[in-house]
């Protein structure tokens, strides 16, 4: 969904139960069936006061329900941020993670080393659209209305360009595998919408009917020059180019998501404008995708109307979807789907380096019939299933007001990072894998 420019303030992103389309309301008479639910562990009683302890300044500890080790990564004062799901904060060197923090001198990027834990602030302006390039390890960002990128290890910093002020409201930054082309978005005018009183759900259909001018733009690294090769009146998201073919670049169409055609694909000169994926039932819902380390797939979370709906649509609002995480081959458009009990469903996944397991931030479901719990979930696919376990319990997490957790693999593989307000602001932590 849409980030702001650095220091605005908008309603959190994170889609709760009453501003959710999927969700149901449950009657009294279903307080027998919630009991049993609950008994059954399909949901999860708050415990906030067990995470995280309250010893060794909450630093290190142990998930007593699932054993898994949890670190706190961000120990600096002040609310800390992980990056979007789909942001590499990564260098490549592998020991270190480029996280954002809150201060005196605004949103600022800091470096954590992964194996002392020693951080160090790298950027003292605002901060945003950050993403790391795996190739040099450097930031990209925007701060103001330009685009610099800073070293972490050195610290050099170089100006690229100047941006219209429209694009520090879009969506961005993307950084090609060759770091020779950055990419984003923006959608002309979607400003009053974020700053409107509007409930969440009423100022996406707004912006979505409004039919904007909208574009996808590329920045050259080197010369600054800035090319807007894609223009269209609808509302643009997630450019993410190619993690292994530098002009491929994928992106979505924003809005109310049974409703949209979402997952495209795009060269960076315009050509081959590629719907990836066409609906096979009215109100599938495709969403927070991400590609592949080795550029051959593109995943996402994949719901379909449940099969009951699926013969009878209109039996859809009396019915729970069918939740997956799927795939779309890129070349031949196949499609891969792992189903997934709701009670285990993420409102964002992620897949490790070696594309063995994935991770999920879970959905912090309220009292309807099988919500998804409040935990850090890892996925193993096993026989066109997807084994599931739990990492670390989130049950004292604000869901409903609090940050998306927007989880993520270390290059190792051995950890998931995630972001949680727990305590009283938001920081960001690890658990083990095993």
């Amino acid at each position: 969904m849409p980030a702001l420019p650095v220091g605005a303030t908008r309603r959190t992103d994170y889609q709760s139960i009453e501003h959710n389309p999927e969700a149901k309301k449950v009657s009294k008479n279903a307080l027998l069936p919630l009991l049993l639910l609950l008994a059954t562990g399909y949901i999860q009683a708050a415990d906030p006061a067990s995470w995280p302890p309250k010893t060794d300044g909450g630093n290190e500890w142990v998930d007593r329900d699932t054993g898994h080790r949890i670190v706190r990564l961000s120990r600096r004062e002040n609310s800390n941020e992980v990056f979007y799901f789909h942001q590499n904060p990564f260098p490549p060197s592998g020991d270190m993670m480029v996280f954002m923090g809150h201060g005196t001198t605004g949103r600022c990027a800091f470096t954590v080393n992964l194996n002392t834990y020693d951080i160090r602030q790298i950027t003292t302006v605002n901060t945003g659209f950050e993403v790391v390039s795996p190739r040099s390890g450097r930031l990209y960002y925007v701060s103001g209305d330009a685009v610099f990128s800073t070293d972490p290890v050195t610290l050099e910093t170089r100006k690229i360009t100047d941006v219209p002020h429209h694009y520090t409201w879009g969506r961005g930054l993307s950084i090609n595998s060759d770091e020779t082309l950055l990419a984003g978005c923006y959608c002309l005018g979607e400003e009053k919408y974020y700053q409107s009183d509007m409930p969440r759900k009423e100022w996406i259909r707004a912006i979505w009917k409004a039919k904007l001018p909208n574009a996808i733009y590329t920045i050259n690294v080197q010369t600054g020059e800035i090319s807007e090769f894609y223009r269209v009146n609808e509302w643009l998201g997630h450019v993410q180019f190619s993690p292994t073919d530098p002009t491929l670049i994928e992106f979505c169409h924003e809005g109310p998501g049974h409703e949209l055609d979402r997952m495209w694909t795009i060269r960076a000169d315009g050509s081959e404008l590629r719907r990836v994926h066409e609906k096979e039932f009215a109100k599938e819902l495709q969403t927070h995708e991400f590609w592949s380390p080795d550029g051959t797939r593109i995943w996402c979370d994949f719901q379909r109307p449940a099969a009951a709906a699926r013969v009878l649509p209109l039996l859809y609002e009396l019915t729970f979807p069918e939740h997956n995480l799927a795939s779309l081959d890129t070349k031949t458009g196949k499609l891969t789907r792992y189903p997934i009990a709701r009670r285990y469903a993420s409102r964002h996944f992620n897949i490790s380096p070696d594309q063995t397991l994935f991770c999920g931030d879970g959905e912090g479901g309220r009292l309807h019939l099988s919500p998804s719990q409040k935990w850090i979930f890892l996925y193993k696919p096993e026989g066109g299933r997807l084994k599931v376990e739990r990492l670390c319990s989130m049950a004292g997490h604000h869901w409903k007001t609090g940050p998306e957790p927007n989880t993520h693999f270390t290059p190792d593989g051995k950890w998931v990072v995630f972001q949680s307000d727990l305590t009283s602001t938001t920081q960001v932590y690890a658990v083990a894998v095993r």
